[in-house]
C-alpha cells in the first residue's frame, strides 16, 4: 500500500465528514487507506464515519488519550509505505496527495514534508513553515516579532527545507516514523510536531515545506483557545525545552507569564462574528431547502467574480472540485470582509470559520 491517512478526531463530527469527503475524492487513484482515530467524541462521530464511510477504519477509544497517543494508536495500524497526519478540521485539493508523493519519492533523506495552509477565511497560516524555537524566537514571537521564529527564508507559495512542520498536516515515510518512536506520548497536545520535526533533523533527516499545495486548515475545533489551551501550549513547550535544551530558570518564568498574558489576549476573541450583508451560492443552480434557512437574500452565482463586500460565499462541492473551492478562497480579496461555507457533496449542512480563535459555524440543513 502507498499511502496511510491517520486523522484523530475528537467531537468535530461535521469537519469530519467534510474532510473525509474531500479526502476520499484526493485518493482515488492512489493504494490508499485512511484511519481515523476518536478519542471519545460525545457528538456523533463514529456513528457518521460507520453510516457515511464504511471503508475506513475506525478506531474507537473509551477516553480522550490526547493528540501524540492517539495518533500513535492510529499509525499502529497503518500498512503504507508513506502516512499522513491530518487534523478533522482540513480540507484537501484531488491532487494534494499525488503532488506531494511525487515530491517525497524525489527526496532521499526525507523526514517530513508540509505544505500550505490556509484558515477558513483564506488567510495563510504562517505556522505552516516554522524555525526550530529557540527560547529567543519564542520570547520575540510572544512580543509581537515573529521574524525569527516562522521560516521566512522561504515565500509562502516556495518549496525548500524548513525545520518545523505542522501537526495538521505531516507527510513521511512509515518506518521513519517509527523508527524515531512517532509522537512523543508525554505531550497531550501541541508541541508534538515541533518535537517530531526537531527528532527528525537531529537524526539526519531533511522536513520540506512544499508550497505549490493548499489545504484548508480551520483550527480552534477542537479546542478554544482559552486558559486551558494556553497552559497545555506553554506546557508543552516546557516540555521540548526540558527534552532537548538545558534548564532556563527564564524560560520557565516566560511560561508562567506566557498563560496568563495568552489566556487574556484569546479572551476577547473568543466567538467574534463577523457581519454579513447578504449570501453568494456558487452553484449551477439553486439549493432550496438552503435558501429557506438563511436569513438574508442569497444569490446564484456562476463564478467568483464581483463579490461585494460583507458577503458570505457558500461554495457548492456537489458542482465544484475542492481545489477550484481553495483556490478561489485563496484568491479572494481580503480587505473586503468575504466570508465563506462549504456545502460538502451529498450533505445536508454548511459550515466554515472566520478566524482562529473561536469554533466555526454549522448550518444544518432541513
Amino acid at each position: 500500500m502507498k499511502l496511510s491517512i491517520v486523522i484523530l478526531n475528537y467531537n468535530v463530527q461535521y469537519f469530519l465528514e467534510l474532510c473525509l469527503k474531500s479526502v476520499n475524492a484526493a485518493i482515488r487513484t492512489i493504494d490508499a487507506e485512511i484511519i481515523v482515530v476518536d478519542n471519545n467524541s460525545e457528538d456523533k462521530s463514529c456513528e457518521m464515519v460507520k453510516d457515511l464511510f464504511p471503508d475506513v477504519i475506525l478506531i474507537e477509544n473509551k477516553e480522550n488519550i490526547g493528540f501524540s497517543k492517539g495518533n500513535n494508536i492510529g499509525v499502529s495500524r497503518a500498512k503504507g509505505v508513506y502516512l499522513c497526519i491530518l487534523n478533522p478540521d482540513t480540507v484537501v485539493a484531488e491532487d494534494t496527495f499525488t503532488s506531494l508523493l511525487k515530491f517525497a519519492e524525489s527526496k532521499s533523506q526525507l523526514g517530513i514534508v508540509g505544505c500550505r495552509l490556509i484558515n477558513g477565511a483564506g488567510i495563510f497560516l504562517p505556522e505552516s513553515k516554522r524555525n526550530i524555537p529557540y527560547i529567543s524566537a519564542a520570547f520575540k514571537k510572544a512580543c509581537g516579532n515573529s521574524k525569527s521564529y516562522y521560516a521566512n527564508h522561504l515565500s509562502e507559495n516556495e518549496t525548500g527545507k524548513a525545520d518545523i512542520l505542522v501537526g495538521a498536516f505531516m507527510l513521511m515515510k512509515r518506518e521513519v516514523y517509527h523508527k524515531l518512536d512517532g509522537f512523543d506520548e508525554d505531550y497531550f497536545m501541541y508541541g508534538e510536531d515541533i518535537d517530531l520535526s526537531y527528532k527528525m533533523l537531529k537524526s539526519g533527516y531533511d522536513n520540506y515545506y512544499f508550497g505549490e499545495t493548499t489545504v484548508i486548515h480551520y483550527k480552534g475545533e477542537s479546542t478554544l483557545r482559552d486558559k486551558y489551551y494556553a497552559r497545555r501550549f506553554y506546557g508543552a513547550m516546557q516540555i521540548f525545552y526540558k527534552k532537548h535544551f538545558k534548564k532556563n530558570v527564564f524560560f520557565d518564568m516566560f511560561v508562567w507569564l506566557g498563560i496568563r498574558l495568552v489566556y487574556l489576549f484569546r479572551k476577547s476573541h473568543v466567538n467574534k462574528k463577523k457581519q454579513v450583508n447578504g449570501y453568494v451560492f456558487i452553484s449551477d443552480e439553486m439549493n432550496n431547502a438552503l435558501k429557506a434557512v438563511l436569513s438574508k437574500k442569497i444569490n446564484l452565482k456562476h463564478n467568483f467574480e464581483n463579490i461585494e463586500n460583507d458577503t458570505e460565499v457558500i461554495f457548492d462541492a456537489n458542482k465544484l472540485s475542492y481545489k477550484e473551492i481553495i483556490l478561489m478562497m485563496n484568491d479572494a480579496e481580503k480587505n473586503k470582509s468575504i466570508t465563506f461555507k462549504i456545502l460538502p457533496k451529498q450533505s445536508n449542512f454548511i459550515l466554515g470559520s472566520n478566524d482562529t480563535t473561536s469554533r466555526g459555524e454549522i448550518v444544518i440543513i432541513n
